[in-house]
């Protein structure tokens, strides 16, 4: 399944008879509505916008690369998408495979225990996800903020969207250039950003 390179240099290649063999095997000859994707670092990064994309097909054909890659044939024969999970090398695709089917199948309705369990993750509105806490009320003189005990959901879901704006500020303020934020929201920012340093953008 590898050889070396034609031109010389180090590391094997994987053939393109035997790849493009598995996938027509897998796929059918015929179907050419099922993404067949190669990870790679070359490919498009991979993000929550990315997984929701994908799971919205019936099935994906994932194609892991190793040693120096594939050769070039395979992917003008069968590749339709190439896909990274990050700016960074590792030894093979498989970890990066799982990391796509992971983040897409929890996206199918029916994977998740709650129906709207991934709506709320981090990155799923363009924001990270606020803090969670559980029992005991305090622990270490670290009280669960008083809101979170009261009962008052709106309270509530005022206080997580502007933790999630918070802590996107704090660690990602990347996101914060295409996250949907009302009149409101954008001051909290402001106040935010003049309390600590300049915004971003």
């Amino acid at each position: 399944v590898d050889d070396t390179p034609y031109g010389g240099g180090g590391g094997m290649v994987l053939l393109v008879e035997p790849l493009v063999r598995a996938v027509e095997s897998v796929r059918g000859i015929e179907d050419t509505r099922t993404p067949v994707i190669l990870l790679t670092p070359q490919g498009r990064v991979f993000t929550q916008a990315v997984a929701h994309e994908l799971a919205q097909h019936e099935r994906l054909i994932l194609v892991c690369g190793r040693y120096e890659g594939v050769d070039e044939r395979v992917r003008d024969l069968v590749i339709t998408d190439q896909i990274s999970i990050g700016d960074y090398v590792i030894t093979g695709g498989e970890l990066a495979a799982m990391v796509v089917i992971d983040a897409v199948s929890r996206l199918i309705p029916g994977v998740l225990g709650a129906r709207w369990a991934a709506d709320e993750d981090s990155h799923a509105m363009g924001l990270l996800e606020y803090p969670h806490y559980s029992r005991p009320p305090v622990f270490r003189d670290r009280p669960v903020p008083d809101v979170l005990l009261g009962g008052d959901h709106a309270a509530i879901e005022r206080w997580r969207r502007r933790e999630a704006i918070r802590r996107t500020w704090q660690r990602r303020p990347d996101l914060l250039l295409t996250a949907q934020l009302s009149e409101s929201e954008r001051w909290f920012l402001m106040e935010l950003a003049e309390a600590d340093a300049p915004m971003p953008f």
